[in-house]
C-alpha cells in the first residue's frame, strides 16, 4: 500500500483548485477518496462544520494563496512552524496542512465504523490558528531527490546484510500494484505540479513502500537483539528522509511561486 497522506491529497487538489486548474466539485471528490466524507470545522465565519466545496471557497476568500503540508514525527516537527497547541494536535495526527496567505492549519479528526471489511471513514479536518514563519526542515526539491537517492543505497546495503525480508511474493504484489495504478493514468498529484515533484513524490512513496515491507515481513535474519537495533537503525533516517521528500512535492506548488 502506497503511503498517500489526506493532508497530501488536500493540499494538492487544494493548490489545484486555488490555481484554476480543477473544478471545486473534481477537487473535493479527489480529496475524498475512498473515505466516507470529509467536513471542516473551526472556519473562521461558520458556526459549525461545513462541507469541502464550501470551505475551501471560504479558504480562498479569507486570502489563502496556497497549501502546504507538515508530516510530524515524535522529534521532528517536519513542516510546522507553531504555536505549540497546533503542533501538537498535528502530531497527534501525525500530518496536517499549513494555509499560505493566512494564519490557519487544518489537522484530521478520523473516524471509523462499520464491520470489518465495511468500514465506513469519516474526517474532520479541524481549523486552528497557526504561526506564520518558515515551515520547519522542509528541504527543497532538489535536495529531497538526492537525499532519497542516497537513503536509498545505504539502506538498500544495510538491510541485505541483515537479510530484511524486503523482497519477495508481497514485495513483489505491492510493486505491481503500483506500476497498475501508474499505468491506469492515475494521476500522482493534481494538476499543475511540476514534473519533478512528481518524481520525488513516486520516488519517496518506493522508498517509503520499502521500509514498511522490511517491517512486515519479519525479522529475515536479523533474530540477535543487536541486529534487530542495527535494523531499525538502518530504517530510521530513511523514513524521515522520506517524509521530508514527501513534504516537499507536496508543497513544490507554493514553493515556487
Amino acid at each position: 500500500m502506497l503511503f498517500e497522506p489526506r493532508s497530501g491529497r488536500l493540499a494538492a487538489w487544494g493548490n489545484a483548485l486555488l490555481a484554476g486548474l480543477v473544478s471545486p466539485d473534481e477537487a473535493a471528490l479527489s480529496i475524498v477518496g475512498e473515505d466516507a466524507v470529509h467536513r471542516v470545522a473551526g472556519l473562521p465565519g461558520e458556526a459549525g462544520p461545513v462541507g469541502l466545496t464550501l470551505a475551501l471557497g471560504r479558504l480562498r476568500g479569507l486570502g489563502v494563496s496556497g497549501l502546504r503540508v507538515a508530516l510530524p514525527a515524535p522529534g521532528h516537527p517536519l513542516g510546522l512552524s507553531g504555536p505549540p497547541e497546533f503542533n501538537a494536535r498535528a502530531l497527534e495526527a501525525e500530518e496536517a496542512v499549513v494555509c499560505a496567505g493566512a494564519a490557519l492549519g487544518l489537522v484530521p479528526e478520523v473516524t471509523e465504523a462499520g464491520p470489518a471489511g465495511d468500514v465506513h471513514v469519516s474526517v474532520l479536518w479541524q481549523c486552528l490558528p497557526v504561526r506564520e514563519a518558515p515551515p520547519a526542515d522542509v528541504p527543497s526539491l532538489g535536495e529531497a531527490e538526492r537525499e532519497l537517492a542516497e537513503a536509498l543505497r545505504e539502506a538498500t546495503v544495510v538491510l541485505t546484510r541483515l537479510d530484511v525480508a524486503a523482497s519477495g511474493p508481497v514485495a513483489d504484489a505491492a510493486l505491481s500494484a503500483y506500476r497498475a495504478r501508474a499505468e491506469a493514468g492515475r494521476e500522482v498529484l493534481a494538476p499543475g505540479y511540476p514534473p519533478r515533484a512528481v518524481r520525488v513524490l513516486a520516488l519517496a512513496q518506493r522508498v517509503d513502500l520499502m521500509v514498511s515491507l522490511a517491517y512486515e515481513n519479519g525479522h529475515g535474519g536479523a533474530v540477535a537483539a543487536s541486529e534487530m537495533a542495527a535494523r531499525a537503525e538502518a530504517l530510521r533516517p530513511v523514513e524521515r528522509v522520506a517524509r521530508r521528500a514527501l513534504v516537499a512535492a507536496y508543497n513544490a506548488a507554493v514553493e515556487r511561486h
